[in-house]
């Protein structure tokens, strides 16, 4: 039985904590929160005990912690259950500071203990099942893909004050996404961005509109697009084309029912929210991360993946500022 720890009871908390419960050979045995609320709310639905983060890290009871909390916390929670031996689950980004990043690298390698990122978006059945036939080579060689996502509407302007942009906190997925399917790292990126969905966002110092051309060594195009807005539910579409076909993923809908009248056809929209969207992926990656750590096998995406997302959105950040592309060496990732 693995015996987690979950650092952070809010919103990703509560995913978390519930799926945990669902899986075998795994369970919630104590839950940290800065709140005191909704550590006793995630504590009473999973049967944990309410600790300190220091507690919960340094306990017997705790063989891997799931860390759910403000990024700017994760640098020490890190570094705290590294020294403690105990495996890590992090949500992304793992820091806002690639450096930073670097030094949590050192301290998971130093002490051995298993490192994954949650890029849950790998794990989404739909995304999975592409990145496998673009392995089998259905499709043959890649050459451009085209990553879509949009959200039905912002975030409040105090989050996007502290998010560290949208190529950071938004896009962050894409670019990981973006490395799963064209299978190598790009060496450029060029950015461009705009507030168009809402001003006080431009005021704020950030985009909420954006387009990204990342090339590879090899010449393979990723184009990703993404806006704080779509009035038509969650947007997010993936297509791969290459030297022999195409392999696209579409939305999921709200339901498959679609009517046919005079007027046309008719679907239901997308699901309107991550949570909803995501529901699958995230007990995938969980599942994932319990049968990996119990059963000692190699994690992915790791600690370094982590990394070069991050990277990848420093670099796309730089260039939408400087409004010129962006070389990235990765070499020193």
């Amino acid at each position: 039985m693995l015996n987690i720890g979950l650092l952070g009871c809010g919103r990703i908390g509560q995913v978390h904590g519930r799926t945990i419960s669902q899986i075998d050979g795994a369970r919630v045995t104590a839950v940290a929160d800065a709140c005191e609320a909704p550590a006793k709310a995630l504590a009473e639905a999973t049967g944990a005990k309410v600790m300190d983060a220091v507690e919960l890290i340094a306990h017997a009871d705790v063989d891997a912690v799931v860390i759910g909390t403000p990024t700017d916390t994760h640098y020490d929670l890190i570094h705290a259950a590294a020294a403690e031996g105990k495996a890590i689950f992090c949500e992304k980004p793992v820091d806002m500071s690639a450096e930073r990043i670097r030094e949590c690298i050192k301290a998971v390698e130093a002490a051995g203990v298993p490192f994954m990122t949650a890029f849950n978006r790998r794990f989404d059945p739909n995304f999975a099942n592409l990145q496998s036939r673009i392995v089998a080579g259905e499709i043959g060689g890649v050459e451009i893909v085209t990553i879509q996502s949009r959200d039905p509407s912002p975030p409040p302007i105090s989050y996007i004050k502290s998010s560290g942009g949208l190529f950071r906190d938004m896009m962050i997925h894409d670019l990981d996404m973006a490395r799963f399917l064209l299978g190598e790292d790009p060496v450029m990126v060029y950015a461009v961005g705009a507030s168009l969905v809402d001003p006080d966002i431009g005021e704020a110092g950030d985009v909420d509109t954006a387009a990204v051309t990342l090339t590879t060594k090899s010449g393979k195009i990723c184009q990703i697009t993404n806006s704080r807005r779509a009035s038509y539910g969650y947007d997010q579409r993936i297509e791969v084309h290459g030297q022999k076909g195409m392999l696209r993923a579409e939305n999921v809908l709200e339901n498959t029912v679609e009517i046919a009248t005079a007027a046309g056809f008719q679907r239901a929209p997308a699901q309107h929210f991550f949570l909803e969207r995501y529901d699958a992926a995230y007990r995938a990656e969980m599942s994932y991360f319990v049968d990996a750590v119990t059963n000692q096998k190699r994690i992915f995406p790791g600690i370094v993946d982590g990394l070069r997302a991050q990277v990848l959105a420093d670099a796309a950040t730089r260039s939408y500022e400087q409004g010129m592309p962006v070389r990235v060496d990765n070499g020193t990732v």
